[in-house]
């Protein structure tokens, strides 16, 4: 059985980038999961779990608040599949930038329950999405996210729970209609504000291909990255696409997360579906990461 716990510490994703070359392997640097809701698959949790298991992942991501944690810890046991994290599922909705104080506060709690409720099911990590643009001016948005988000720093502290910042089209740290030209720098400042081990990127590679050099952004943001989210992306045609289609630039990908030593975790955020798309998209990771099966 594979232990999420093996593969965790704070920042310590990353390891020695020393002799690392143009090809490095990533076989048996990344592990593979995905988000619980593309499990098409029929049956009882621990019935999704071993599908899961089966397709040829090696861990799987709950929804938090939202969790059965008795019947997931059940689902673990029954089949060997550990939880790796969770996303906390009310984030887009109940946001740490509202100018609602009782909606940050809602954001705040949301967060506690989850992070709680990761370290009851043996996950280290909580995805989060901090907010929206449309929620203010740049400065006002960032300058509430920082505050509320750091109240739940000292409980994440105490269990050992990283909060994880997904990249998204949020309109917050990039421009939405701007160019392919765009850096990584501001997710940087905003991550460093923190000043805390205890929060860092959950990197989605093809949510920001649109507007940047994924290899260079992974570059950039370094140490900071403690997990990887994969789907695909094509900029000729402006959309969203499965894991090996797509125009992203993998080999610079994989070059960039050998430069950084990168070990850990790269979850799948894709359509999903029955037994056998599992597998497929099991497959098409191994095939974009170079990694065996």
């Amino acid at each position: 059985m594979l232990l999420a716990g093996s593969l965790w510490s704070p920042r310590a994703a990353v390891g020695s980038a020393a002799n690392v070359g143009q090809e490095t392997s990533l076989a048996g640097r990344l592990y593979k999961t995905l988000k619980i809701g593309m499990v098409q698959v029929p049956g009882t949790l621990s019935e999704k779990f071993a599908a899961v298991k089966a397709a040829g992942f090696d861990g799987i991501e709950m929804d938090s608040p939202g969790m059965d944690v008795a019947a997931t810890k059940e689902a673990i046991a029954a089949s060997g599949l550990p939880v790796d994290g969770t996303v906390c599922s009310s984030h887009w909705a109940i946001r740490h930038t509202s100018p609602e104080a009782e909606t940050r506060a809602k954001a705040l709690e949301d967060l506690q329950h989850a992070l709680r409720a990761t370290k009851e099911v043996g996950g280290h990590t909580v995805l989060l999405v901090v907010g929206h643009g449309n929620d203010g001016a740049e400065e006002e948005i960032w300058s509430r996210a920082i505050e509320n988000i750091s109240l739940a720093l000292p409980l994440a502290a105490e269990l050992g729970v990283c909060i994880a910042i997904e990249n998204v089209w949020n309109h917050f740290l990039y421009d939405h209609e701007g160019d392919s030209n765009q850096t990584a720098d501001k997710f940087v400042r905003f991550v460093d504000e923190f000043n805390s081990p205890w929060v860092g990127m959950q990197f989605d590679i093809g949510n920001h291909w649109k507007y940047g050099s994924m290899g260079d952004w992974i570059r950039t943001l370094g140490k900071r990255i403690v997990k990887l989210d994969i789907k695909g992306f094509s900029r000729a045609e402006s959309r969203f696409t499965r894991i090996a289609e797509g125009d992203i630039d993998y080999a610079d990908v994989r070059k960039a997360l050998g430069e950084i030593g990168f070990y850990g975790w790269v979850a799948a955020e894709v359509s999903g579906g029955d037994a056998a798309e599992l597998t497929l998209i099991a497959q098409e990771m191994n095939q974009v990461f170079g990694l065996p099966g």
